[in-house]
């Protein structure tokens, strides 16, 4: 393809993008000049541009939209729904006349005037009355028919400021002034991204290779250019991550578009509203959840919210309201799609599901409302009474989670009939480089997503956790629920050679709670071993059909271990569901408390009296070599995250043996760990727990029939700062 062709494609396409937005936004803010301004500029340059390189029917198609939109600047003619309609028409054609180009380097031959027309439609009565003329599909409204620009086209103004177009940028740059510096910007090709990313997914290998051999060689003089290539790395990494980094709302930009058309169709109302548009992600992971998105949007919208007559019945709003918000949380992205519109309807999915052979009457009368609304994300599943041109044609919620799944993510769902609901997605923030938990079961190491793991909990003798069995699911009791329990060695077939089968002993064990397709379970191996950052590498060839690995990755001793796949194991192992869901509060009693509850992370530390810490503020856990603790400004530091952070010891006391277990806790971005000498579970506490900064204990409670000192992590951030700051 041309270059000039493909220069024009790429702006084009940044330039339809903000179109479809700011058309929908002016609509309902007819009197915003600079918005209309930015329609106008956006008209403008591809009608300049298509003139430039002599693409007659999209500059057709730009020129006349921005006659009309000239008019309104003059204030001409008045902005209503046709007229937006028109104007959408224009963008809609303007994008399949694009593709084409892109597809076959030549613009498609044929007429547009019936778009033309639409146009005409809206503007032609008002410009004939300040012309004398009226448009037509083979003319334009001014003297611009020789396929030529000049400068004075490219500037123009308006009362909402100066704006002008540029024509193509030498070499691909263009630059930009803010305030009094000067901003320059470089298109890069995608592939140059991924190949960038590749090497420097290969170079972090590589140096978790040598901080392995580092930490068995114990060469004093090896160690100083290591820390630092460490250093240079981290940075490295960073910034090639943050050159894929893009806005989530680049994946918005067409929502309020896709809820307009749905209004339209079906004579609704609806505000929608969007928060943390800034939120950045990986523009790998923001181009495959583009899709599911846009399906959850459109479902919100067309069975989701009630039309004005049936929302006034209930005592709603004749508006409905549907938010898409976003935000970071740790190493993950949260994104919520929420609306107050009536919900799942109970009857309707178990009819279907009766309908589907998908479950019998006795079947659905023993599951919780929470499993019968788990039956939307089952394959060809619908509630939809009629198709509609926006929704409701067989690409149900099933291939939503699938396609979720793919980049290692989950959706959770909760619905309250007659009051809305609410959909939350959790993805990582790239799928290059990801913190995994490293685990191992009978000498088999294995990575497992960190983003996967709800917590972790040691079972066995002298824990106070033992694994049970219900009709034949072996199961733990985690607080009110019992816990059904996969244990990976036996599913594997990978067992100590000394033991028929991994369970069969009393050992103690590690339990890794997660949870896939809204089912909690928990994964029992051996030992966990720390938490790494990975790269991951596709799985061969030869075991795509193994589908519970979803890729591989090389360690730092350049061992080659799986990644697990949460929700393929949990497809696989065949989990019962009912007893997923089973409350033990159901089988003896309802606990009744109004007090605070708390999740606390218990621990062994110092003296003998039992320690816990809020779980709220626990980052993630770590056992860690002792050797691996440095000294900075004479205070005990770790590599974490690219970065030195402060670790403490509970009681001071120097540290004994090679390992020693790190609770890494965070607070306004800041890391720092706590050194312990076993972690041992977590439990609820219903009470309040202060939180200041001025005590190292919050309080001592009674926990499990004990007395147990409540540490404050608070405290130990305010020694951090004290410290830094002397």
């Amino acid at each position: 393809m041309d270059d000039i062709i493909s220069e024009f494609l790429a702006e084009t396409h940044e330039g339809l993008v903000e179109l479809d937005n700011a058309l929908v936004l002016f609509e309902r803010n007819p009197g915003d000049d600079e918005l209309l301004s930015k329609i106008f500029r956006v008209f403008h340059t591809i009608k300049g541009s298509c003139g430039f390189i002599g693409l007659e029917r999209l500059g057709t198609l730009a020129h006349r939209a921005e006659d009309i939109l000239d008019l309104v600047r003059e204030r001409k003619l008045a902005i209503t729904p046709d007229f937006i309609t028109a104007l959408l028409g224009a963008v809609d054609r303007i994008k399949t006349l694009s593709t084409t180009l892109e597809k076959t380097g030549q613009e498609p031959q044929g007429s547009d005037e019936d778009i033309l027309s639409l146009m005409n439609d809206v503007a032609g009565p008002a410009y004939q009355k300040e012309t004398g003329s009226s448009f037509g599909s083979g003319e334009t409204a001014d003297a611009e028919t020789d396929g030529t620009v000049d400068e004075s086209d490219r500037a123009w103004s308006s009362a909402a400021g100066d704006f002008s177009t540029a024509a193509k940028p030498e070499e691909g740059r263009k630059s930009s002034t803010e305030g009094t510096g000067t901003q320059q910007t470089l298109r890069v090709n995608v592939d140059l991204l991924e190949s960038m990313m590749t090497v420097v997914s290969e170079l972090v290998l590589t140096r978790n290779q040598l901080l392995q051999t580092a930490r068995t060689t114990k060469n004093i003089a090896f160690n100083t250019p290591l820390q630092r290539l460490n250093q240079v790395v981290s940075e490295l990494q960073e910034s090639v991550m943050k050159t894929r980094m893009q806005p989530i709302g680049n994946a918005w930009s067409t929502m309020p578009r896709i809820v307009r058309d749905v209004c339209n169709e079906l004579g609704k109302k609806i505000d929608l509203e969007m928060r943390g548009q800034d939120t950045e992600l990986d523009r790998q992971v923001l181009e495959m959840i583009k899709d599911p998105l846009m399906h959850m949007v459109r479902n919100a919208a067309d069975h989701g919210i009630e039309d004005p007559a049936d929302r006034r019945k209930s005592g709603k709003a004749e508006t409905g309201h549907i938010l898409l918000n976003a935000y970071h949380q740790g190493g993950h992205i949260i994104i919520q799609i929420s609306d107050d519109g009536r919900g799942l309807p109970l009857q309707k999915i178990k009819g279907k599901a009766l309908q589907a052979g998908l479950a019998t009457q006795e079947q659905l009368n023993k599951l919780s409302p929470q499993q019968i609304q788990q039956f939307i994300f089952r394959p060809g599943f619908s509630t939809a009474d009629r198709v509609t041109s926006v929704s409701g044609r067989g690409v149900g919620m099933d291939v939503v989670r699938t396609n979720i799944q793919k980049i290692g993510g989950t959706v959770e769902m909760t619905s309250t009939e007659g009051k809305g609901m609410t959909f939350t997605i959790n993805i990582p923030l790239t799928l290059a480089i990801v913190s995994a938990l490293i685990i191992e079961v009978a000498g088999a190491r294995f990575a497992f997503p960190q983003l996967a793991v709800s917590e972790l909990v040691m079972v066995g003798k002298g824990t106070g956790m033992e694994i049970e069995t219900v009709n034949g699911t072996p199961v733990m009791r985690l607080r009110e629920t019992l816990l059904p329990l996969i244990y990976l060695g036996d599913y594997l077939k990978v067992w100590d050679k000394r033991k028929e089968h991994a369970h069969h002993d009393g050992d103690m064990r590690y339990v890794v709670v997660t949870r896939a397709a809204g089912i909690p379970f928990g994964l029992v191996v051996d030992h966990v071993l720390d938490m790494e950052e990975i790269v991951v590498k596709p799985t061969a060839q030869n075991l795509k059909e193994v589908r519970i690995f979803s890729g591989n990755t090389i360690l730092g001793d350049g061992s080659v271990i799986m990644i697990l796949d949460p929700s393929e194991l949990l497809q696989a192992a065949n989990l019962r569901e009912d007893i997923a869901h089973h409350h033990l509060a159901d089988d003896k009693h309802l606990l009744e408390t109004t007090a605070e509850e708390n999740l606390l992370l218990l621990f062994k530390a110092g003296d003998k009296t039992p320690k816990a810490a809020p779980l709220k503020m626990v980052s993630r856990l770590r056992e860690i070599r002792t050797m691996d603790i440095e000294l900075s400004n004479g205070r005990p530091v770790l590599q974490h995250l690219g970065r030195l952070m402060p670790i403490f010891s509970y009681d001071e006391a120097p540290l004994r043996g090679e390992n020693a277990f790190l609770i890494i806790f965070e607070h306004d971005g800041q890391h720092f760990g706590l050194l312990v000498d076993q972690v041992l579970d977590i439990a609820k506490y219903n009470g309040s727990l202060a939180a200041s900064s001025e005590d190292m204990l919050l309080d001592t409670i009674i926990l499990n029939q004990q007395s147990t000192d409540v540490v404050n992590p608070l405290w130990y951030v305010s020694s951090a700062t004290a410290a830094a700051g002397k």
